[in-house]
């Protein structure tokens, strides 16, 4: 009497109905058939056209089979109500447990309350409310639920499981996690069989020390691959990766970014951007091109030194380490700007360690009124100024102090030398030659110095001006303003390449080659000649055997 009213008081509650706007569904006209219970009663006064049945239920309908503890059937409408150890299943792969559970035969769908438990395959459901539609083949939960599909554990508001295409779909508060990572998002589209997730609206992906923020992603459980669209954010342990779309690849460590690409090392202080880029994060390599950028600015918080290349690479040495450096790579049209130095070249290097910047092939280096160049230039930096620049063969030093005076030196090597911004001294080996425009006390120019000599110091004062030039057995002819001869007023090397100079940090993009024949000539170097043994001289073989005279003679 005990179980008859508890069916009875829940039979009696109106269970929740499916609503949807999908086709008309498929009637049926097969019956409910009960193929057991213990106790079976009729109660026309408290429950008119109800089968009570009480002990070891067993129903079926159209494939399905359900046990439970206790149901009432209601014969007229095809349905039941069945209460206590649940249990139903369809074939060997759907299996279905609740507390309790109202079956519509004419719409076949059941609906399991409390401690429901959905098995399909290798895939485990868990509720409080589960609705299942046998004829779409979908389950769905409303009040919260749980989704075991092996490694992966995923929770959700809302959602629904569709045992035909093994596909899921979970909103609001979903999180998957997964011994390897944990995605937090607003959307979720999820496949069993790939294992394909598809993140749409406000998400993270956290995998160890990494995230990735995304709006519409596709992710992989297994391969942890990911495929991540509309400006989506990759956050490192001390990087930061943004492109239209990003590819990534946990197993690799490689981050592949399409599209405003914005890469960001907080450690080194310094920023990549490009149309295309890439990042390992198990190497620390990143590479940027078209458009590429690099931002430097470890040197100085307020003056951030911007170089572009058509391909910018950088590389990190000592990962996770106290002595941890990178090495940046342009090649092709590089083009440089800081306020205090400017440079362009055919392509460089950079060492976070050394602080060095070398420029290669045609590179020019501008420092206020000062312009260097020649065959290789190396740049010390210090924390916000240059320290010294060192060039290789062919050398050159101009400054400008007029449109048409200029002070030059040339040699086979060259070497300056800064305090801040300013330039203290700068030392040549080898064919040393100087041409410079003294200034008298109040300012005026009234000789013109010409100088040559194996070694030369040239010094400056405390206003960066040329104060004085040493050298051994050096030979100087002295000329008045505008009278020296035109060999020894322009060095032959000369040129003053002002229409190539970047202007700002805007002026980097496009290149500006040297006018036809300003280029620097081919110098080929001189070396040891290389030493060569005549072949040895090996007398042919006698034959033992051999008694003629040829061999006696």
């Amino acid at each position: 009497m005990i179980a008859a009213a508890v069916i009875l008081a829940t039979a009696n509650a109106a269970p929740m109905r499916l609503k949807s706007s999908a086709p008309p569904r498929k009637a049926t006209d097969e019956k409910v058939h009960l193929l057991n219970a213990n106790v079976m009663r009729y109660d026309e006064f408290e429950n008119p056209g109800a089968q009570i049945l009480v002990g070891n239920v067993v129903i079926t309908h159209t494939g399905m089979k359900l046990t439970c503890d206790s149901a009432v059937v209601y014969e007229m409408s095809n349905s039941f109500m069945a209460v206590g150890h649940v249990h139903m299943t369809q074939g060997d792969t759907l299996s279905l447990t609740a507390d309790s559970l109202y079956y519509n035969g004419e719409a076949q769908i059941a609906e399991a309350r409390w401690n429901v438990l959905m098995t399909h395959r290798k895939t485990k459901l868990y509720t409080d409310n589960l609705n299942y539609d046998r004829i779409e083949k979908k389950g769905y939960f409303f009040e919260g639920g749980r989704m075991v599909d092996g490694d992966d554990d995923l929770t959700a508001d809302w959602g629904e499981y569709h045992t035909d295409t093994r596909q899921a779909t979970f909103n609001e508060n979903v999180n998957l996690t997964n011994p390897e990572f944990t995605l937090v998002s607003d959307t979720l589209d999820y496949d069993t069989q790939t294992k394909w997730s598809h993140l749409r609206g406000p998400s993270n992906v956290y995998n160890g020390g990494s995230r990735i923020y995304t709006e519409n992603a596709y992710y992989n459980t297994n391969s942890k691959q990911a495929r991540i669209f509309d400006r989506p954010q990759l956050f490192n342990k001390d990087s930061q990766l943004l492109g239209d779309s990003l590819h990534y690849d946990k197993i690799s460590g490689l981050a592949e970014a399409f599209g405003n690409v914005f890469y960001r090392d907080t450690v080194n202080r310094n920023i990549l951007l490009g149309d295309y880029g890439f990042y390992n994060e198990l190497t620390g390599e990143a590479m940027a091109t078209g458009h590429a950028l690099a931002k430097d600015y470890s040197q100085s918080r307020t003056d951030t030194l911007f170089v572009h290349a058509d391909t910018v690479r950088v590389f990190t040495y000592n990962m996770d380490t106290d002595s941890m450096y990178r090495k940046l790579n342009g090649y092709y049209h590089v083009r440089a700007y800081r306020s205090d130095m400017q440079a362009v070249s055919d392509s460089l290097s950079g060492h976070s360690a050394d602080r060095t910047l070398t420029l290669y092939k045609d590179p020019i280096v501008w420092n206020y009124d000062r312009q260097i160049l020649g065959e290789v230039i190396t740049a010390w930096l210090n924390d916000s100024t240059v320290d010294s620049v060192y060039v290789d063969h062919q050398a050159l030093l101009v400054e400008r102090l007029d449109s048409t005076l200029f002070n030059q030196v040339a040699g086979r090597q060259m070497r300056a030398y800064y305090e801040g911004k300013r330039m203290t001294e700068n030392v040549v080996e080898g064919n040393g030659t100087v041409i410079y425009y003294p200034y008298e006390k109040d300012s005026t120019i009234l000789y013109q110095i010409y100088m040559e000599s194996a070694r030369l110091r040239v010094i400056y004062d405390g206003e960066g001006q040329l104060d004085s030039i040493k050298g051994p057995a050096a030979d100087g002819l002295l000329y008045p303003l505008g009278l020296a001869p035109k060999e020894h007023s322009f060095l032959p090397s000369f040129a003053w390449f002002d229409y190539i100079r970047p202007t700002d940090k805007y002026d980097l993009f496009e290149w500006r080659p040297k006018k036809t024949g300003s280029e620097l000539k081919f110098q080929p170097r001189r070396s040891a000649p290389l030493q060569h043994l005549p072949p040895a001289i090996v007398p042919e073989a006698v034959n033992p055997e051999d008694n003629s005279d040829e061999r006696h003679e």
